[in-house]
């Protein structure tokens, strides 16, 4: 309950409502790329940060490859779903999956609370993890829908290394990077830029998502009542298959647990970002209200204590 009433969420609540309400509230488009690249770049350059100072061990080598593989593979059922069973157009569906293939930060601190509180704690490595989880999904959805848009006669290998070049995912990767290399005393003197302003900034971009989302909503009115189930639906398969793969591998139940909680969860921070300024033409609404609105509130109240007895029972 802290979690869904916490600034940040507030804050998307106070974009629905003014839409709700016809309020003539409204961010400048410009204000919300630059937030949108401030968000990116710090999410980038404190996970490159985490990663140095956990060091690379042989637990961090596993976690860290399940982690990468489930980003890279999960996008790809979303996005089969959302086409099959949602009837999207392929770019809508390429911003869904990428949605769901990345990470949701805050679901996975609530997950780790409840976890903790359960007495079975996360190794520490797996705030790594999380860093890892954040943009192959988003590359592979852009892939997605751009390789409808593009045609099929250009190759895999075309979309890929495209994807790679899009700025948004480059700079994702390359904070990462340079996160990685300045470590915890190059990070000092921006930290209270990237660390201090976060939570502020983000408030600003979701008031602007709120925003974005209603709008979006009342406008096309494209949140089925199918596409709503699929949202719950991918919370519950993804979190399980990241429960079984990270018991198979030998991690241990709390490890496990918070492995399915990252699966488990969707992003709304830094995939609606980079979807938003990448693919402009895709409703940013859609997937926003499937992630925040109906994925993050099942985790929070009923999948990671679910993810964590499942976790329980396979060790």
């Amino acid at each position: 309950m802290d979690s869904i009433f916490s600034p940040v969420i507030l804050f998307f609540g106070l974009g629905v409502a003014a839409v709700i309400a016809r309020s003539n509230l409204a961010v400048p488009e410009v204000v919300g790329k630059a937030l949108a690249l401030y968000l990116m770049a710090a999410i980038g350059l404190k996970g490159g940060v985490q990663v140095s100072e956990s060091g690379f061990t042989a637990e961090l080598g596993i976690a860290a490859l399940a982690g990468l593989g489930l980003s890279l593979l999960l996008p790809l059922p979303v996005f089969w779903m959302v086409r099959k069973l949602g009837k999207l157009d392929s770019l809508n569906a390429g911003a869904v999956a990428a949605h769901y293939g990345s990470v949701s930060v805050v679901t996975f601190v609530t997950g780790v609370e409840i976890l903790t509180a359960s007495g079975m704690p996360p190794a520490g490595y797996m705030v790594a993890v999380l860093a890892l989880m954040e943009a192959p999904a988003i590359i592979v959805g852009l892939w997605l829908a751009r390789r409808a848009t593009t045609g099929s006669s250009v190759g895999v290998g075309h979309h890929i290394s495209e994807s790679l070049r899009d700025g948004t995912v480059m700079l994702l990767m390359g904070s990462f990077a340079i996160g990685l290399v300045i470590g915890r005393d190059g990070f000092a003197p921006v930290q209270p830029v990237f660390e201090g302003a976060f939570r502020g900034m983000l408030c600003l971009f979701l008031l602007d998502m709120g925003l974005v989302a209603a709008r979006q909503l009342f406008k096309t009115r494209s949140l089925t009542p199918t596409l709503a189930l699929l949202a719950i639906g991918f919370a519950v398969v993804n979190g399980v298959l990241g429960v079984v793969l990270g018991s198979l591998l030998g991690l241990d139940a709390g490890t496990a647990a918070a492995l399915g909680v990252l699966s488990g969860s969707a992003s709304y921070i830094a995939a609606p970002a980079a979807i938003r300024l990448a693919l402009p033409e895709a409703d940013i609404g859609l997937p926003l209200a499937m992630s925040l609105a109906i994925t993050f509130p099942y985790n929070v109240l009923i999948g990671i204590p679910l993810l964590g007895w499942l976790a329980q029972l396979l060790a």
